[in-house]
């Protein structure tokens, strides 16, 4: 088992110009801010960025980003399983903003919820949809409790199937045309 590298904000903002830094959030997440410097490569994408992320490694230390740290330590493992090595930033922009470190966002990007709010509005209404719907057909009701269900398993598991819905919409998609840059200038460098 490879033990997860993980790194301060405070360390990482002292060496960020030493790292390829890869944000694995959504597009939508990306542009609301990220570390400066960052490549939006996201999560359900890195498999195919693979080639490029190993490029990028073999020429410096890859630091994995996401929101609160939790989808950076999946992409450090999943990298690992590949041969890949990575570090992950210790709480995510959330703990890189809350220290005082700027985030970059691009001119006119609108501001996008981040995938755990997205989660929360998806699952509290849907939960509300089914408890509403529920006091005139009762088996609407097992919508709140499938909902519920579904979040017990995403803590205890640490997966969220609603997250991966969400990604899809198209305010989280990247753009083809973005993704395919973003990995020419992971392969070759900048």
């Amino acid at each position: 088992m490879t033990t997860l590298l993980s790194v301060l904000p405070a360390q990482a903002a002292a060496r960020l110009g030493d790292y390829t830094v890869v944000d694995v959030r959504t597009p939508g997440e990306y542009a609301s801010g990220h570390l400066p410097g960052a490549h939006n490569v996201p999560l359900d994408r890195l498999r195919a960025a693979l080639p490029a992320l190993r490029a990028a490694a073999a020429r410096g230390d890859l630091l994995m980003v996401c929101a609160s740290g939790n989808r950076s330590a999946t992409a450090c493992g999943e990298l690992a399983a590949s041969g890949v090595p990575a570090a992950t930033l210790t709480g995510g922009t959330t703990a890189w903003a809350r220290q005082g470190h700027a985030l970059d966002s691009p001119e006119g990007a609108g501001r996008v919820w981040g995938m755990e709010r997205q989660v929360r509005l998806a699952a509290g209404s849907l939960v509300l949809l089914g408890l509403a719907v529920g006091t005139r057909h009762r088996r609407a009701r097992l919508l709140s409790g499938a909902i519920g269900g579904g979040l017990v398993f995403s803590a205890l598991s640490g997966t969220c199937g609603m997250a991966a819905v969400l990604a899809r919409l198209p305010h989280n998609r990247p753009r083809h045309a973005d993704l395919d840059a973003t990995l020419d200038t992971l392969r070759h460098g900048v």
